[in-house]
């Protein structure tokens, strides 16, 4: 399969306009999505190739957006929707987490739901407390919702046509730190399949399992730890919510030490659903106690000082490493 260089917003606009070229019941929603590109740039080629008829600036209101997609989704089409910040999805989470993620449940399956929320996560751009979250958990709380955060450009753009296809509604996280990351993308019509985790590095002493911007973090971790003799497996979860269980477990099995990395507060994090997956069905792997490396309990701070102390890095990674391996 050809491939070509693609940052991570090129990539998810490129699955994109695939599954809108593909079908004609998919099209893009949000706040400036149309001639403004979104607040991140993402949409501006959706709208020049398909224009206001499939891209449609809506109100500023996330709760029109997402209500609106439920019943379009329910009617048979297949909105993908833009809510900027993931801070913003509380004043949603009526129509998100009560109406989208329980309808094929309470319509005995009569009915489906297949719409995509788009939405970006994270810290690193001084957007201070109430735009710098990384609230994933809550997502993962809510049953009949699926939950995706890629950490590379190919994932992303793999993933994001696996979410359209769905017919399920999906929370489709991107970290806003990586929107300009480039990688090889394969070209032309590419999935990557909901549920699945892909090992980004083999090894032996010790399983670092992360999603998102902290698979970049644990890969440069690793990258310091083997000059150390710590030979460290990097695996990237990429879908939360179906959790691959297996790749996780047989991960452990191989190196007997375990290390969840995640940006978001360690209180309440998905890291703790994952120590307990393994606690639950694989504590005779394990020969050291399970570690997590989160962020602190507390808001994202403005200063770029304290921010920068705030978010996990791959010195903190490889501290923790040392740790237990």
């Amino acid at each position: 399969m050809s491939t070509r260089t693609m940052n991570m917003g090129e990539a998810i606009i490129d699955g994109l306009c695939i599954e809108m070229r593909r079908d004609p019941n998919v099209y893009v929603a949000g706040e400036d999505v149309g001639v403004f590109g979104g607040n991140f740039g993402i949409t501006g080629a959706a709208f020049r190739e398909f224009g206001p008829e499939r891209v449609l600036d809506t109100p500023l209101s996330e709760t029109a957006i997402i209500g609106h997609a439920v019943g379009a989704a329910s009617a048979g089409l297949r909105p993908v929707l833009e809510i900027s910040f993931m801070d913003f999805l509380g004043i949603t989470l009526d129509e998100l987490g009560n109406q989208a993620a329980k309808m094929h449940y309470m319509f005995g399956g009569g009915l489906t739901c297949p719409m995509v929320v788009r939405t970006s996560s994270g810290a690193g751009m001084g957007t201070a407390a109430q735009h710098s979250q990384s609230l994933e958990a809550w997502a993962c709380h809510i049953p009949g919702l699926k939950t995706v955060a890629p950490g590379t450009p190919a994932d992303a753009k793999g993933l994001i046509i696996s979410a359209v296809r769905d017919n399920s509604p999906v929370l489709f996280i991107e970290h806003k730190m990586q929107y300009t990351m480039k990688g090889e993308v394969p070209e032309g019509e590419y999935v990557v399949p909901l549920g699945k985790a892909d090992v980004k590095r083999e090894g032996s002493d010790v399983t670092l399992v992360c999603w998102s911007s902290m698979v970049r973090q644990c890969l440069a971790a690793a990258e310091d730890l083997q000059r150390q003799g710590i030979s460290a497996e990097v695996l990237d979860l990429r879908t939360l919510v179906p959790l691959d269980k297996d790749a996780i477990l047989e991960s452990v099995a191989k190196t007997h030490k375990l290390v969840i990395v995640h940006e978001a507060c360690l209180t309440g994090g998905f890291g703790g659903e994952i120590a307990a997956v393994v606690a639950d069905e694989g504590f005779d792997l394990l020969d050291a106690p399970i570690k997590r490396v989160a962020g602190p309990d507390t808001p994202v701070p403005f200063s770029p000082v304290l921010e920068s102390e705030f978010i996990v890095n791959s010195e903190k990674i490889a501290a923790a490493v040392r740790t237990v391996a």
